[in-house]
């Protein structure tokens, strides 16, 4: 068990070392993205500006998600089993500690982040000699099993005798019925509605309903983004940013705060936890999704990196730019401190 315990402390440590390094990395390379941006025409379009999916953004991500294994595979409520003991040299540890390790970070992988999917509201004929011949709708479904869900044909017959494609809503319900999703249920459960979300939000539940959420909504539906939107609302709102930490939807939290210039709040929390450089990674992928900010340019003009970085931050873009700086001052003064010692 000792060794155990040295193995898992080193593990962290290295995991953090490896983040700092990742993080400097990017740091690199989105100041010199930004730096090039202020020698562009202003006028940046969407389609140039770092998107969720880019490797760039999902390494700065992954290294300010962090990887605590003893969260990553914690006791979850199951079956209760007899434990399993096993002896294990040093090199057998390190073995098992390295599978682990790897586990943990296919289970770190993020969700996507994609834009709300368009309305259909494809008419394909009106056939008025149908028209009150029923007064239930018919559903016409191609069940072929190697066609991809997104392509897959289903029209549906109005009652008025309208034949139209069917609603993304509608798509989702009657794939679910010919092609069970396991956990996937026919009808939203109810803890999604907002009086109910509210009380799961108040247990600190959110990491649940983020999960249950992947599991019931297409990435692009409309039920997705709203949830993910009030999850991130709420932790931002009582600052429970560790909720999600060393978690698969930490990554989505940082975007969405970053895309609303409202990441305030989640670098105070880094800098309070002594995360300097994630801090840091952070603001240098704000100014790489928002080059034209006044922050950007100035940290571009200057070519700052490190502690600078978030000064320059805190005076040109944050709303919260006092609790940054006592922040930073502290993390100083405690480093200065353990640097005497």
């Amino acid at each position: 068990m000792a060794a155990l315990g040295t193995a898992r402390c080193l593990l962290r440590t290295y995991c953090r070392v490896k983040n700092v390094q990742k993080s400097r990395q990017m740091l690199a390379r989105c100041g010199v993205r930004t730096l090039c941006s202020g020698t562009q025409d202003k006028a940046l379009s969407d389609n140039a500006k770092p998107q969720f999916t880019d490797p760039a953004v999902q390494d700065v991500l992954t290294g300010i998600t962090g990887l605590d294994l003893q969260k990553v595979f914690r006791p979850i409520k199951e079956e209760l089993k007899p434990p399993t003991y096993k002896l294990m040299t040093d090199e057998q540890l390190e073995e098992a500690v390295e599978l682990a390790t790897e586990q943990a970070k296919k289970l770190l992988q993020m969700p996507p982040v994609l834009p709300e999917r368009k309305p259909i509201n494809d008419v394909l004929s009106e056939d008025k000699i149908l028209d009150d011949m029923d007064t239930a709708k018919y559903v016409f479904t191609d069940i072929t099993y190697d066609i991809p869900h997104r392509e897959r044909f289903i029209v549906v017959r109005e009652p008025n005798g309208t034949l139209r494609k069917a609603t993304w809503e509608e798509r989702d319900r009657l794939v679910q019925v010919y092609f069970p999703k396991d956990g996937r249920k026919l009808s939203a459960p109810l803890i999604f509605k907002e009086e109910n979300i509210k009380l799961v939000f108040s247990q600190d539940r959110h990491e649940d309903v983020l999960d249950l959420c992947l599991v019931q909504f297409e990435p692009d539906s409309s039920d997705y983004i709203r949830v993910h939107a009030a999850t991130y609302e709420d932790l931002d709102k009582h600052g429970k940013y560790e909720l999600l930490r060393s978690t698969r939807h930490f990554g989505g939290l940082a975007w969405y705060l970053l895309s609303a210039r409202r990441a305030d709040g989640l670098i105070v929390d880094m800098l309070k936890r002594e995360l300097l450089q994630d801090a840091v990674s952070l603001v240098s992928l704000f100014h790489a999704v928002h080059p034209h900010s006044e922050s950007a340019q100035e940290a571009a003009r200057q070519q700052a990196a490190g502690a600078e970085l978030l000064k320059i931050y805190a005076q040109k873009e944050s709303q919260r730019s006092g609790y940054i700086e006592l922040a930073l001052q502290a993390y100083e003064q405690l480093a200065a401190e353990s640097s005497a010692e």
